[in-house]
């Protein structure tokens, strides 16, 4: 037998026992578990939802402002910062806004990778217990 044989048995071997160590769940088990996969899938679809709707009203100052820039850049604007209102320039806030839109845009990708894979992960475990709905 050669070194590649052995070692395919052996992680075969492994693998069969990674299986076999799986506790049997009870029903209860079951359905608890399957709840709270689809309550944190819900969750993120709403933390998704939230974060689009702010990139998008973000996007939409940013719009209104680039024409504010271009007109006149020392122009008087208001930022709200952690509850305060804050007298700023267009100038210094459009390149603060432009960064804080594109942070919640990766947040967002980030979010709906997680999502995919939670969405990947009730699925297996649909499947591995014959999960249907009704």
């Amino acid at each position: 037998m050669t070194a590649a044989e052995t070692q395919n048995m052996s992680s075969s071997s492994q693998a069969s026992k990674a299986k076999a160590k799986a506790p049997a769940l009870s029903d209860h088990e079951i359905q608890q578990t399957y709840l709270r996969i689809q309550n944190e899938l819900q969750a993120l679809a709403g933390k998704i939802g939230e974060l689009e709707q702010q990139a998008d009203e973000h996007s939409l100052v940013l719009t209104t402002l680039n024409d504010a820039l271009e007109e006149e850049p020392d122009r008087k604007c208001f930022r709200l910062i952690g509850g305060v209102l804050v007298e700023r320039t267009v100038k210094d806030v459009v390149p603060t806004l432009v960064t804080t839109r594109d942070g919640i845009r990766r947040a967002v990708t980030n979010l709906t990778e997680q999502y995919k894979s939670k969405e990947q992960d009730l699925d297996a475990f649909k499947q591995e217990y014959n999960i249907r709905p009704i």
